[in-house]
């Protein structure tokens, strides 16, 4: 009997001036940027959760280019992600974070403009807790979304990261 090799999931330390963040990836793609110093402890928790039968790798190397894609977007030399993900959730979840790639950088839109532009106006609070679960920070950029009111609400990364992200991205138009 054929015994399945467990998916590795690689990771490593992103480090860039007073960040430090855990980034990870499979054969597929970048798939979790954890939160600035939560450390390991943020990344074995995804993992258990999203993909129980993973084997966590520690190796530098084979981050590098993910790694370089954070380094340029937070130096303010390029917005756009360019790395392969392989972003993994529900139906639902996947459907929400792919329209948070198309909210540009250095804009903002609400969580109520976001649930009206995927068809479920009605489903703001489904809408916002997608946005909660994304586990690749700044690649899908749930920052960019703010509450009715304009002010910044909920980041798993702190409001003080979602602001400073905002912050960037303005400085570039």
């Amino acid at each position: 009997m054929k015994q399945n090799k467990p998916e590795q999931i690689v990771w490593g330390w992103f480090e860039h001036g007073d960040w430090t963040m855990v980034v990870a990836a499979t054969g597929k793609g970048i798939c979790y940027v954890g939160s600035p110093g939560a450390g390991l402890r943020e990344l074995e928790a995804w993992a258990a959760k999203r993909m129980p039968e993973g084997m966590l790798v520690h190796d530098e190397e084979r981050l590098k280019e993910a790694k370089a894609q954070l380094r340029r977007y937070l130096q303010g030399e390029s917005a756009e992600w360019e790395c392969a993900m392989d972003l993994r959730g529900t139906a639902f979840q996947l459907e929400v974070w792919r329209a948070l790639q198309e909210v540009g950088a250095g804009t903002t839109e609400t969580y109520s403009a976001l649930a009206g532009k995927l068809g479920r106006p009605s489903a703001v609070r489904a809408v916002a807790s997608a946005i909660g679960a994304n586990p690749v920070l700044i690649a899908v950029p749930c920052h960019r979304i703010i509450g009715k009111d304009g002010t910044l609400t909920g980041y798993r990364g702190g409001l003080p990261m979602k602001e400073r992200l905002l912050r960037l991205e303005a400085g570039r138009r």
